[in-house]
């Protein structure tokens, strides 16, 4: 669903996004619901690494 929000995703990114943990890609995949481009997606996974876990 990801890649059909925002396209095709580029192996650094898809990297990253195997490494969250399920809640994060719980919180991920309600988030990709407001996703226009690829853009957003490096947006949030940039807001996440800044949480503290």
């Amino acid at each position: 669903m990801l890649t059909r929000r925002v396209g095709s995703l580029p192996q650094l990114l898809q990297d990253q996004i195997k490494q969250l943990p399920l809640e994060a890609l719980e919180e991920l995949g309600e988030a990709l619901l407001d996703f226009a481009a690829m853009d957003d997606l490096v947006q949030w996974l940039q807001e996440y690494q800044k949480v503290p876990k």
